[in-house]
């Protein structure tokens, strides 16, 4: 029997799927991992009752948080993703024949193995032989790291919960360390819409702006995430996401995408003037 998955946004909006049947539902040791089936958006991941990813537009995340990082950096070698417990991100990234390692570090190891059952189409990133995955904490992985990853990619839950030391200064100032002297990290970098989200989204890019010479935001519209505007951050050591992309180089590649494409890559980067207000300020 159809029922309504209700997730809310703010104390006056709530979002309401439609669902057929609930495939999964565990409370790990670390958050509730449900899994469902709808109608109009396929599968639908939540972590703690919130919306992680749908099979509809999942796509377009997993598109943005990898490919505009590999058209400006030249010679991607070594990755390390944080997070990234659906695979999405992997799958993504498995496209480069010239990337050599995928470090991932995860700390929910249900959520990996619930996302290889029910969602196979996102976790297929996970069969691909260049990966190590590390169930443990990202922060107290990186910390022991320097000058090792051309590649960080921070595929975060919102910084509450298992994921809030993800947001904080001192793993943002571990990864600059980690990355190569031409690295970049990618962020999630929350929503700038709804006061809630975009408090946190102003706390992550000034603790980030306080560790990388270049940091820049992007943005894409993903249906299912509450306001459908979200934010990535693009922070580099040397590489400016404007300047420095090349266009040639990554069609050339015969990546075929849904969403991203080297023209969009530019105008993600010119951002609405309230958001910009927010930054600035």
């Amino acid at each position: 029997m159809a029922f309504w998955f209700s997730e809310s946004h703010t104390d006056n909006v709530k979002l309401e799927i439609l669902v057929d049947e609930q495939l999964y539902s565990q409370k790990s040791e670390y958050q509730k991992i449900d899994i469902f089936q709808s109608r109009e958006f396929g599968r639908i991941l939540t972590l703690d009752d919130v919306i992680v990813l749908t099979e509809k537009d999942e796509f377009i995340y997993h598109e943005m948080i990898v490919h505009p990082a590999m058209a400006v950096h030249p010679n991607v070698k070594r990755v390390l993703v944080v997070g990234a417990g659906d695979g999405g991100a992997l799958r993504e990234l498995g496209r480069y024949p010239g990337i050599e390692s995928i470090d991932v570090v995860e700390i929910d190891g249900m959520l990996v193995d619930a996302c290889k059952e029910y969602l196979p189409t996102t976790a297929a990133g996970y069969n691909d032989p260049r990966i190590t995955v590390h169930i443990q904490d990202g922060l107290k992985f990186i910390r022991r790291l320097s000058d090792i990853y051309d590649l960080i990619i921070v595929d975060s839950t919102d910084p509450f919960g298992p994921g809030e030391v993800l947001f904080t200064k001192e793993f943002y100032g571990n990864c600059y360390k980690a990355l190569r002297e031409d690295g970049i990290m990618i962020n999630q970098h929350e929503s700038p819409f709804y006061s809630y989200e975009a408090n946190a989204m102003k706390r992550t890019h000034r603790r980030i702006r306080e560790s990388f010479p270049i940091h820049q935001v992007y943005q894409a519209h993903i249906p299912s995430y509450p306001s459908g505007h979200w934010l990535f951050g693009f922070n580099s050591i040397t590489f400016d996401p404007l300047k420095d992309v090349n266009a040639e180089r990554w069609n050339a590649l015969g990546i075929k995408t849904r969403y991203y494409n080297t023209d969009l890559h530019c105008g993600a980067f010119y951002l609405p003037n309230y958001v910009k207000d927010m930054l600035e300020g």
